[in-house]
């Protein structure tokens, strides 16, 4: 986390932060998330460790919850530690930020591939370059399986 705060929005880089979800302790249910995550109206991080032990994520200036289009602001971001953080920002090509339903959470998108996106279940995922923020694929091979996944928001 400590790694994050530089490229955090500055209002943000002095605040407390606190886990609001982890599968280890809540179980691997997207909707358990989105209940968990939306009791606040705060900044989301999101940290997924996959079964490969690759380390990535999303952060999001507003709470992740379910919607029927893409919200967001511009300052939402990728990011991945493969092994040194590298930090995916908007490109402004588009304003696919975050959408999500019972089924799917997607991050960054065009052209029909996402950024980043977990099913339901959140034990499989994909990440592929897309327009919202350029970026590499966060996972070696794309689709990956979650080992773990936090959401941390302000205290």
């Amino acid at each position: 986390l400590p790694q994050l705060g530089p490229h955090l929005p500055p209002r943000l880089q002095q605040q407390p932060w606190s886990l609001l979800y982890c599968t280890a302790r809540d179980g691997f249910s997207l909707r358990t998330l989105y209940r968990r995550t939306s009791q606040l109206s705060s900044p989301a991080l999101l940290l997924i460790r996959d079964t490969e032990a690759q380390a990535f994520g999303a952060f999001s200036a507003t709470t992740i919850h379910m919607s029927n289009s893409f919200y967001g602001t511009g300052e939402t971001f990728l990011f991945s530690f493969s092994p040194e953080l590298k930090v995916f920002r908007w490109t402004g090509r588009n304003n696919f930020f975050l959408k999500g339903d019972a089924d799917l959470l997607m991050v960054g998108g065009g052209s029909g591939r996402f950024g980043l996106w977990l099913d339901g279940d959140l034990h499989h995922g994909g990440s592929w370059p897309c327009e919202t923020f350029n970026n590499e694929s966060l996972s070696p091979r794309g689709d990956f399986c979650v080992q773990d996944l936090e959401v941390w928001g302000l205290a």
